[in-house]
């Protein structure tokens, strides 16, 4: 077994993308098992891999790997927009953990932030994990609930604004959303997310957008919470009727989300919690992006 001493901490390479976000998965999935469907595992390889490739790109300060004897155990993606850093992404192989390599790691993507007015982390409900970011200097907590279940299309309210949304048409809402909910535009990603097969973008217009992919929402900002509550709403009818829809960390200043979900018949569940630190604006309206925050 590889010592502390035996790992590279280095940055990621463009060619690492594959590698650094497979390990990520492997890490996750061994602390929270997933039944998916072949299809639905490719389609989440790909996704994973152009995450990594994407951020490497536009972020190459913020990506770091660890190494054992040529192979990538761990991984570790931090992103800024706007002047708000955010850490897309942290795993380390059951393993590897416990001898200080996780903290090594950590260390120079967060140390890319380092000069940013604000900073943003999800957690995962891990104990390691919720300690080490708690521990970050400048960071507070906000706790977090999540919501899942079959969405009753009966309680969908009448006269919905939501419509299709295009980056380009639409980058003044999306930019002036996303500004107001976390103090960044979420455009540089956007292409990305969207390129998930499934992936829709709505818009209320002047109000804000959401990205959904089968009725869940993956990203949602807004300016107002009556736009985010439409758009909530849109993206569940944008997937099956009556599908199972889940989405997380909602905080307590968007009980707005709360409030839709139990109207939908959705169930409330345990979330990790959502660490900020500086001028990241009001976090609401605001359902964040696992992967961009």
């Amino acid at each position: 077994m590889a010592s502390g001493a035996d790992v590279t901490i280095r940055s990621m390479r463009p060619e690492d993308a594959e590698e650094a976000a497979a390990a990520a998965h492997r890490a996750l999935t061994q602390l929270y098992p997933v039944d998916v469907s072949p299809e639905e595992e490719a389609i989440r390889v790909a996704a994973s891999t152009a995450r990594a490739a994407h951020l490497q790109q536009t972020d190459p300060g913020g990506c770091w790997v660890a190494e054992v004897d040529g192979r990538i155990v761990g991984t570790a993606l931090g992103l800024i927009r706007d002047g708000i850093w955010g850490f897309s992404l942290f795993g380390l192989l059951p393993a590897f953990q416990g001898r200080g390599i996780g903290s090594a790691l950590y260390a120079p993507a967060l140390a890319y932030g380092a000069e940013a007015p604000g900073g943003i982390i999800l957690s995962s409900s891990h104990p390691a994990a919720m300690r080490r970011y708690a521990r970050t200097p400048g960071y507070r907590l906000l706790p977090c609930v999540g919501l899942s279940g079959a969405w009753d299309p009966l309680r969908v309210p009448a006269g919905l604004r939501c419509r299709p949304g295009d980056l380009e048409g639409d980058r003044a809402t999306i930019d002036a959303a996303s500004r107001h909910a976390r103090g960044a535009s979420h455009a540089r990603d956007l292409p990305v997310l969207l390129a998930r097969p499934g992936a829709r973008l709505l818009i209320v217009e002047d109000g804000g957008f959401v990205v959904a992919r089968n009725g869940s929402p993956c990203l949602l900002a807004a300016r107002d919470e009556a736009a985010a509550e439409e758009l909530l709403w849109g993206a569940f009818q944008s997937g099956p009727r009556g599908g199972t829809v889940s989405f997380g960390f909602v905080t307590a200043e968007n009980q707005w989300a709360i409030s839709v979900g139990l109207e939908a018949g959705l169930a409330l569940t345990l979330e990790g919690p959502v660490f900020v630190r500086g001028e990241v604006g009001p976090m609401a309206p605001y359902v964040p992006s696992g992967a961009y925050l």
